[in-house]
């Protein structure tokens, strides 16, 4: 069985509310990102680093696009633009993530409406990052053609 691993790590000094940690992947991308309580619970700028739930919106966002765009290649379609923003629910009371609502726009010649909303409920199905969050977080998606 052919197996990928990724890499990161993360630090911590302090304690929860005062501290302060930082977050780094073998990508690159993440290196020395900083994230704290302020960062994950009351600042939803992001202007202070980043947090764990806004990192798995940003993951199901890039993997969802990428699952429509080869479930559009399967089916001979090439899109000429496609863009998803994902919007991550947190309960705070229990800290559960509770949903996660995927809305993607596409520019794709030769398609219609219906068949747009018909390949992004498929490429749902088939998100690497989908599959690993359904059934316990609801996972809706809006598709719309421009």
């Amino acid at each position: 069985m052919a197996q990928a691993k990724r890499r990161a790590s993360a630090t911590w000094e302090g304690g929860l509310q005062d501290g302060k940690g930082s977050l780094s992947a073998t990508g690159g991308v993440l290196n020395n990102t900083p994230f704290s309580f302020k960062t994950r619970f009351l600042s939803e700028d992001g202007s202070a680093g980043t947090n764990p739930e806004e990192l798995i919106a940003a993951a199901h966002a890039g993997c969802f696009t990428m699952a429509t765009g080869a479930t559009m290649g399967q089916q001979g379609i090439v899109p000429t633009h496609l863009e998803t923003k994902s919007v991550l629910t947190m309960d705070m009371d229990t800290l559960s993530i509770t949903a996660i609502d995927l809305t993607i726009t596409g520019t794709v010649p030769g398609i219609d409406q219906a068949k747009f909303e018909e390949i992004a409920n498929e490429a749902k199905k088939n998100c690497v990052i989908s599959r690993a969050l359904a059934p316990s977080i609801a996972l809706t998606v809006t598709a719309t053609l421009v």
